[in-house]
């Protein structure tokens, strides 16, 4: 069949609150033209992020019920342990209130002022964690992330020659871990192949330097590999997962994306020694090693989550879903990053605005336009989010400059996204009259979360 169906039946629904064009203007100005800053309840389609924002099953809302809130030793922390370990394949398994909390720890542990932390594309969280150490966060994308119209499979592997040159330059004792991360969010959400894992790990291994992924979204990584890299096409996509962390020394996640989690996230890694300092950060500032910050319902719907995500026929709805955004707008002329990525759609705002200087971040102005336009809320990654270096405090042009529109898992259906469709081509339509933006108030360190705006 042609057309794409959700694998799922809806049995609860929650109520949209539809706004006028004339109120979304005055709430956004009172948002400070920072749709982070907006009340959930004045937005119509919300695509700011894919984290904590999916709908959980039947079976995950039942095995909160049964969820065990013991503060030590709960046997939801028995059954969260076992489904991480079954995909992973870790011996040390530290949960986390969410991703970032995972980061935070791993790099208190490991990251020391004047070291560099390379990456296919380190995300933002990642990055500042990393800078908050005094280290540098180093993105090693591969050459072809940068043409975005092309239909390389990969555009998310990272440069190993790259990297191979930055271990020789700097020597390991610079470099404290390689990272990747899959899928590739900041370079427009797009997969790692299985080839290049291997060889991030062969390079990693001969430097003796230890290899970790941010592991956010697995499933749909793994299940891009077996679509697109040959040699996988007969593969399930659970064991394609395993072989990608058999590669690992270790890995983050946060739970609110692959595993359609609303809370959660955890950290692993094999080195025992390693693991006893990180559950002594833990305990300082998350809970206990068994809880690690949630409460036992939680883990339990992660356990469950992370078994669901591996659903081949969910995961073919996932990609081709995506997809069927990704092709409209090429066909209506609009620029995006291609071929299609598995969790968000991104609109290339260097083209769609091309008279807007990337200091004036005109994805700020597109995500502002596309808000007043239909009440649809997104996030720029382009030049607010990564234009400023928290050392010296200047400013530069990020590499990229993009709108995310992160899909929420199993929440919207094909007519909110042909709704998105007709709101971005509204947009487009009178996108030459849409002025720059400056930044009024910003913290050091993700500004972009809390970041005042005003028009230039």
């Amino acid at each position: 069949m042609k057309t794409i169906i959700e694998p799922f039946r809806i049995k609860m629904v929650e109520p949209i609150k539809l706004t006028t064009r004339e109120q979304r203007e005055q709430l956004i100005e009172a948002a400070k033209y920072n749709p982070f800053l907006l009340r959930a309840e004045d937005v119509i389609i919300d695509l700011l992020t894919d984290s904590g924002t999916s709908a959980m099953s039947s079976e995950a809302w039942a095995a909160m019920m049964r969820g065990d809130e013991s503060y030590a030793g709960a046997r939801s922390w028995f059954r969260f342990r076992d489904a991480v370990k079954d995909i992973f394949g870790f011996e040390q398994i530290i949960p986390t209130h969410q991703g970032r909390a995972a980061e935070h720890i791993l790099f208190g542990v490991m990251v020391h002022p004047g070291c560099i932390v390379p990456n296919n594309t380190h995300f933002d969280t990642t990055r500042a964690n990393i800078e908050f150490n005094g280290g540098e966060a180093l993105d090693l994308p591969c050459a072809e992330a940068t043409d975005l119209d092309s239909d390389f499979p990969f555009k998310g592997n990272m440069d190993t020659t790259a990297l191979e040159e930055l271990v020789a330059d700097k020597g390991p004792e610079k470099i404290p871990l390689i990272m990747v991360t899959v899928t590739n969010n900041s370079g427009g959400g797009q997969p790692v192949s299985m080839a290049n894992i291997r060889e991030i790990s062969r390079v990693s291994r001969d430097a003796g330097i230890p290899f970790y992924i941010d592991a956010c979204r697995f499933a749909e990584n793994a299940h891009f590999i077996k679509r697109r890299e040959p040699g996988f096409e007969n593969t399930a996509t659970i064991d394609i997962a395993r072989e990608i962390f058999s590669y690992a020394d270790g890995c983050t996640m946060s739970a609110k994306k692959d595993a359609f989690a609303n809370i959660g996230g955890f950290l692993c890694t094999n080195d025992a020694e390693l693991a006893h300092r990180e559950r002594n950060i833990l305990i300082l500032t998350e809970g206990f090693p068994t809880y690690g910050g949630l409460a036992g319902r939680d883990l339990d719907a992660i356990a469950v989550g992370l078994c669901e995500v591996l659903d081949e026929h969910y995961l073919d709805y996932r990609l081709l879903s995506t997809r069927y955004v990704v092709q409209h707008l090429l066909d209506s002329g609009i620029s995006v990053v291609a071929p299609a990525g598995g969790h968000a759609v991104y609109l290339d705002v260097r083209r769609f605005l091309p008279h807007i200087e990337p200091l004036q971040y005109p994805g700020q102005s597109l995500a502002v336009e596309l808000y007043v336009e239909a009440g649809i809320r997104s996030v720029e990654i382009g030049s607010v989010m990564f234009g400023l270096d928290p050392h010296t405090g200047k400013e530069r042009p990020a590499r990229l400059e993009l709108l995310r529109l992160a899909i929420p898992r199993r929440v919207y259906t094909q007519s909110h996204m042909d709704y998105v469709l007709e709101a971005i081509s509204l947009v487009w339509q009178r996108r030459s009259e849409i002025r720059g933006m400056r930044i009024v108030r910003a913290p050091q360190f993700l500004r972009h979360f809390t970041a005042e705006f005003d028009w230039v």
